[in-house]
């Protein structure tokens, strides 16, 4: 079976979920989008209301500013991989309660096998919190651990994981959008930087090997 195969029996399963009550709730699931050999993913916590109309991950008013924030990293949204880690969203915009992130979990674990990504982005304490379980490390809090790097691994992946604060925290607390474009501006470009690098030259080395 190949990725992109794989990776559409995923989404179909996404789309057809009911693992958990939300989807009672949902208009439409979100299951994430961006190209399926990108080396950098970011993670979200659960769709908003506008992604919710849509399918799609990020459309709204922190979308914009999410690649506002890309922009900053040097990167464009078509390079990453972007979703969350509850596919559908909770009422009222409440957080994923635990249950629901267990239930959905293994739909997360199955992307980050197909893309096999060399960084992740983990965008709120609950994405954070859930990525920094994923690799075994203690989740001290958002103050202390923004726009730090971490590895550790993912269904047998060496990962970078980078959390920061959610962009919608950000929309209308601007200490906290300061905080986010300073983590994208510094740790996440530089990390960005060396992931495409190494991309580059492993393709180059192997075009090199067959001239």
């Amino acid at each position: 079976m190949t990725g992109s195969s794989s990776y559409e029996d995923l989404v179909k399963a996404i789309l057809e979920c009911r693992k958990c009550p939300l989807y009672k709730f949902r208009n439409k699931p979100v299951p994430g989008e961006g190209p399926l050999d990108s080396k950098i993913m970011i993670i979200g916590e659960a769709p908003g209301r506008y992604e919710d109309i849509s399918g799609r991950p990020f459309v709204g008013p922190a979308g914009k500013l999410l690649d506002h924030l890309l922009n900053l990293a040097g990167l464009e949204r078509k390079e990453v991989y972007i979703t969350n880690v509850v596919k559908c969203r909770p009422p009222k915009n409440r957080d994923p309660r635990p249950e629901e992130i267990e239930k959905c979990l293994s739909y997360l674990l199955r992307q980050i096998k197909i893309i096999k990504p060399k960084m992740i982005i983990a965008l709120g304490r609950i994405s954070a919190n859930t990525l920094y379980d994923l690799v075994g490390r203690r989740w001290r809090g958002m103050k202390i651990e923004h726009g730090v790097s971490t590895e550790g691994k993912i269904e047998e992946l060496n990962i970078v994981l980078i959390p920061t604060y959610h962009p919608a925290a950000a929309l209308y607390r601007p200490e906290v959008k300061k905080i986010l474009e300073e983590d994208f501006r510094t740790v996440i470009k530089d990390y960005a930087r060396k992931v495409k690098s190494d991309t580059v030259s492993k393709k180059k080395s192997l075009l090199d090997f067959f001239s």
